[in-house]
């Protein structure tokens, strides 16, 4: 049996793209997968499951897109990974709430800074499949675009230790 953390893409509490935890957790239950737990309101769940990482997401995304009906995107990780994730944080000085860990499927391209843009007081680093992105004067102001982290989601420094605690097993 393997923990798994789950990162739905595009997942707010109101307005389109909403879902409420509830119907996740329902879900995943009618997947199969055991000990279900939802966190806060944006699309993080953690779960046990004896399928590899590609049946549990392709399963999820399917369950997802029913219930929407339109794709909705899903990062796996499982716990261990996700507490290397945390682990690796190459800015761990910095605030948590500033710093993001944002999850892809695959490892970033090799040209992934050259790509991005409107780069301000940001500091950017790549993980195994992750773009750590710290924000000196917020996200609310940045005009950051990072190309290659577009199929992905992010995740603040806070709620990425709180999934690696949910998540230990």
């Amino acid at each position: 049996m393997t923990r798994y953390v789950a990162l739905l893409r595009a997942v707010n509490v109101g307005g389109t793209g909403k879902l409420p935890m509830s119907e996740l957790r329902t879900m995943c239950e009618s997947l199969g997968f055991t000990s279900v737990r939802t966190y806060i309101a944006s699309g993080n769940v953690v779960f046990d499951s004896q399928l590899a990482e590609a049946s549990v997401k392709s399963r999820l995304e399917r369950c997802l897109e029913t219930y929407a009906g339109k794709p909705v995107g899903v990062l796996i990780r499982t716990g261990a990974e996700l507490a290397a994730v945390l682990a690796g944080n190459p800015f761990k000085s910095a605030a948590s709430n500033r710093t993001v860990a944002i999850f892809l499927d695959a490892p970033p391209p090799a040209d992934t800074l050259a790509g991005v843009s409107g780069r301000q007081q940001e500091d950017i680093a790549l993980g195994l499949r992750e773009i750590y992105v710290h924000y000196g004067s917020g996200m609310a102001s940045s005009k950051l675009k990072i190309p290659a982290a577009k199929a992905g989601t992010a995740r603040n420094m806070n709620t990425v230790a709180k999934l690696a605690e949910l998540a230990a097993v």
